[in-house]
């Protein structure tokens, strides 16, 4: 069986949603004659642990190095306690306006290229040349962000001579919580630099959105000959063993996991819940993940207070039957060339998904093509789904095609083109 070797930054058990692409990639490969290799770090401190995903790794190989985390620094900076979780939408949030916070928000978007996981690299590359020296691998695989992986992978492969596969699930330079921040030119340029020579190096570049692709394209068009879409997707194998609940409940579970940032309020929405409510309706927002200041506050002025629930974190599986067992799911696209993740488990579900994303033709299609729900612009209230959910609750096989375990298959196609 052939070796390939997988690196990224998230892995069990970490509990940050990124790591489900590459850890559904490792645990479905070897049924299309690839065996992983796994390249991280030896404890990811930023995301809640989930230790219920250790299971799914059991027997792999996987090789865990050190690395240098600056959000340390970060929490004594700011006066956080050094065990306390950080919240990803507070840490680049608009509304502190604290000196502390803003002076280490310049430092993040400006001293640290590509990424604030940038204290991994050299330990990486360490590690994997140890690994390599000793056993041979087909190909390199890595994932980002965080984009230090895809440096990473770049480094190995010139030193072994192997084909890389780096996989964007979000841009690079120009990623979306950069727009409200300003960057030093010459951080830019430094990181224009390492983006082209990773994209120049790869055999492939894979994406998980065919608008980022077309956008990455447009600045290099050389990428058109050597590009693919592998969407995001989801686990069939988990919703097998996650069913819905037959509950007696009144109220209706209005839904959003995963992180919800400053830039995706969605103020019409909250109006037309509140309408709902003061009309009798029994509507319920209930929030799974992190939510930012400026969002709690928006939620709070629509006077939501009393009907909004914050769960925090949970562990995996937990989430899925929260969502399994919602009567509307909510997702919001951070920009056009950004079909969120959570998208394709919401779908897997069958409950009515509400969207929100400006321009974004890319989740309007799929949304449309699975008869999944509707996207809504920022200033939209979600009326069209509220009012008609049964118009939008059908599980089609159109769905799940999304399967991660058809993703992996198609991946390990295109490993199989360049390695036989």
């Amino acid at each position: 069986m052939k070796k390939v070797l997988i690196i990224t930054y998230y892995w069990p058990p970490s509990g940050k949603a990124s790591l489900h692409y590459p850890l559904d990639l490792a645990r479905y490969f070897p049924e299309n004659g690839w065996e992983p290799v796994i390249l991280t770090v030896d404890e990811e401190k930023f995301s809640h642990p989930d230790d219920s995903l250790l299971k799914y790794i059991a027997g792999m190989k996987i090789i865990r190095t050190k690395t240098w985390e600056p959000f340390d620094i970060y929490k004594k900076f700011t006066g956080k306690d050094k065990d306390a979780r950080l919240i990803a939408s507070e840490t680049i949030s608009t509304t502190n306006k604290k000196f502390s916070h803003r002076v280490s928000i310049w430092i993040r978007m400006n001293l640290f290229v590509p990424d604030a996981r940038a204290g991994w690299y050299f330990y990486a590359v360490r590690g994997g040349r140890e690994f390599l020296r000793k056993k041979k691998v087909d190909a390199i695989v890595s994932v980002g962000p965080p984009h230090t992986a895809h440096l990473v992978g770049k480094s190995l492969a010139d030193d072994f001579n192997l084909p890389h596969y780096p996989v964007f699930i979000d841009p690079w330079v120009d990623i979306v919580y950069y727009r409200d921040f300003k960057r030093n030119p010459l951080t830019v340029r430094i990181d224009n630099y390492l983006e082209n020579s990773v994209i120049k190096n790869a055999r492939e570049v894979v994406f998980v959105t065919s608008s980022m692709k077309d956008d990455f394209i447009r600045k290099y068009p050389f990428l058109k000959d050597k590009s693919s879409v592998f969407y995001w997707g989801y686990n069939e194998d988990n919703f097998l063993s996650t069913g819905k609940i037959n509950e007696n409940r009144e109220e209706e579970i209005i839904i959003h996991a995963g992180n919800i940032f400053d830039y995706q309020d969605v103020p019409m929405f909250w109006k037309k819940i509140k309408s709902e409510i003061e009309k009798g309706r029994k509507l319920r927002l209930r929030f799974i993940g992190t939510v930012s200041t400026a969002i709690k506050n928006s939620i709070s002025s629509a006077g939501l207070d009393d009907y909004t629930d914050y769960k925090g974190f949970l562990p995996y599986n937990e989430m899925l039957s929260e969502i399994m067992n919602a009567d509307f799911l909510f997702v919001c696209a951070t920009e056009k060339r950004h079909v969120p993740g959570k998208l394709f488990e919401y779908m897997r579900t069958g409950v009515p998904v509400i969207a929100f994303g400006n321009d974004n033709s890319e989740v309007d299609a799929i949304l449309k093509s699975t008869n999944s729900g509707k996207l809504f612009s920022y200033t939209g209230d979600g009326s069209e789904v509220l009012d008609n959910p049964g118009k939008f609750s059908a599980l089609t096989d159109d769905v799940k095609k999304f399967d991660r375990r058809n993703i992996a298959r198609n991946f390990s196609i295109l490993l199989d083109r360049f390695t036989n």
